[in-house]
């Protein structure tokens, strides 16, 4: 069967390409660019924890070590701390990392995959789609035509692949602007990132009263002004001036000495694709939406995109067309992200309108910088990772189903597991091979070896309820799992999202929640497929 073929080689196609090969699918990635990138200190991303690891587990890197774990983070307006969070097993910090040192930790990771074939200089420049797969064909120096099963356009905001579609992409431009600078500096305060709201110094030029500094390794730091609405240029003699004053004030009155490695403007742009999908292409990460005010970032959603698409893809590609499964990719992340866009629309006029959030929602206990830190920190509407509790791939009421901490179609809590060859692992090192995750929760286990347990109890009639599945599942065991009971049986998707939780085994359960899960049975779509082509 003919490779995937990906277009855009930044995080998030690299991303997708690497997930794809882990599940033994082939693909061609179409760089435009010559392989490689230009370092820009200024230009950074914040994944939420499960991101990162995602990106961990596909990298095989430590990417702590090349960013930045933040020990806490806190709110000021004016001279008063309106909020502090101090990072710990119970509050995962976020990682902020430049984005080249990530897209070079996936680019390192590709070159050592024989399944993936990435061609440096490609620039599409047209697509053709028929039953049975995809053509493209690329200008530069080596332009030709790439033939594939699917296609996936991670081709950035102004996406070849979605206009070649003609899929509109409606939304608002210039929702905020910032002015960036990336320095090293010694500040008063080490490793926490810090909003500051209406700081109580003079700031110089056009200022909407906000700063934003967050740290980076080896003393760097990132600092983002809100500029206000308008074009008003923003010169280097005003951005010197205002690294200056801002330095100065944090400092007590004189400004510290300090490098400055990069600058920039970042204006954040709200749009969201009309459809994900057209037959056999797709669109992921800036191809398919544009956010990030109030704290959020897009490319930890692009991320997400990925890593939903890649392991429905793998499914498709060895099994056979599978419309419902490929379907729901558009449906859950498209309502996942235009939730948040939603959110950010309606809270950015209050909080930038200086009306006042408890004046226009009546019986809002949140103020302005509780529902700004929700947007940095990856918590509530603004910030929080999307559940699919709606999804088409949900199953229907099933009679043994019980409540556990994580909602259904939320993403799992890591909790430390063991394996069916007996080592202990992380639930989330666990993902993204294709396979469904079935996890008995059963305390005690943990204090002895796997031979003296795997064949007591219920786990003989639970690993026969697994091998009877409709798709490939791999068998855990957990001593425990947040507000879940003993012998509770958890049904995990390949992505880490929640499908059920049963109490017990209940082998019809599972059997109709594994199905629903990949979409149906397997075989009755691969022959349906089989038989669409023959036509």
């Amino acid at each position: 069967m003919d490779p995937v073929i990906i277009v855009g080689a930044g995080p998030v196609g690299l991303t997708l390409a690497l997930a794809l090969a882990r599940q033994e699918v082939p693909c061609v990635v179409l760089d435009e660019g010559p392989g490689k990138d230009e370092p820009r200190a200024a230009r950074t991303v914040v994944l939420r924890e499960d991101t990162a690891a995602l990106m961990e587990r596909l990298t095989g890197m430590p990417l702590g070590r090349a960013g930045a774990h933040w020990a806490g983070w806190r709110s000021v307006r004016r001279k008063q701390v309106m909020r502090e969070v101090v990072f710990d097993d119970a509050e995962p910090a976020p990682l902020h990392i430049a984005q080249h040192v990530l897209t070079g930790a996936l680019r390192a990771a590709l070159a050592d995959e024989q399944l993936v074939k990435v061609a440096v200089d490609s620039r599409l420049d047209g697509l053709e789609q028929e039953p049975s797969g995809v053509t493209a064909h690329t200008r530069g120096p080596k332009g030709t035509w790439w033939r594939g099963s699917y296609l996936v356009g991670c081709d950035g905001p102004r996406s070849t692949v979605r206009k070649i579609q003609d899929i509109r992409f409606p939304g608002r431009t210039a929702v905020e602007r910032h002015a960036v600078a990336a320095l090293r500096t010694e500040l008063p305060w080490h490793d926490e990132a810090l909003l500051h709201r209406l700081p109580p110094w003079r700031m110089s030029g056009p200022s909407a009263g906000e700063v934003t500094a967050r740290p980076l390794p080896d003393g760097v730091w990132r600092l983002d002004w809100l500029l206000p609405p308008g074009k008003d240029l923003v010169t280097p003699e005003l951005l010197l001036t205002r690294i200056r004053e801002t330095l100065a004030g944090w400092a007590g009155g004189t400004t510290p000495p300090y490098d400055l490695l990069d600058t920039g403007v970042h204006t954040v742009h709200h749009r969201l694709a009309r459809r994900w999908r057209a037959d056999r292409v797709f669109l992921a990460g800036d191809a398919a939406h544009l956010l990030g005010a109030l704290g959020t970032h897009g490319l930890d959603e692009g991320l997400r995109d990925a890593d939903n698409l890649a392991w429905k893809l793998a499914l498709a590609w060895h099994h056979g067309p599978h419309e419902a499964l490929l379907d729901s990719y558009q449906t859950e992340r498209r309502a996942v992200v235009a939730a948040r866009l939603r959110a950010a629309d309606q809270a950015l006029p209050l909080l930038r309108g200086g009306g006042g959030l408890r004046a226009v929602v009546p019986g809002s206990s949140r103020g302005h910088d509780a529902l700004l830190t929700e947007g940095h920190l990856g918590h509530g509407q603004l910030g929080a990772p999307g559940a699919y509790a709606d999804s088409p791939l949900a199953p229907r009421a099933l009679e043994g189903e019980v409540p556990v901490d994580t909602p259904l179609g939320a993403p799992v809590t890591d909790v430390r597991v063991t394996a069916e060859d007996g080592t202990f692992v992380r639930l989330r090192d666990r993902l993204g091979r294709g396979a469904l995750l079935v996890v008995l929760i059963a305390p005690g286990t943990g204090v002895w070896e796997r031979k003296h347990w795997v064949g007591a109890g219920i786990m003989p009639q639970l690993a026969a309820a697994v091998t009877a599945l409709p798709h490939r599942a791999e068998l855990l065991v957990a001593e425990s799992y947040p507000g879940a009971a003993a012998h509770t049986v958890l049904l995990v998707r390949p992505d880490g999202h929640l499908v059920t939780a049963l109490g017990g085994v209940r082998p019809a359960d599972l059997y109709a929640a594994a199905e629903a899960t990949v979409g149906g049975p397997l075989k009755a779509q691969a022959e349906a497929g089989a038989s669409a082509g023959s036509r």
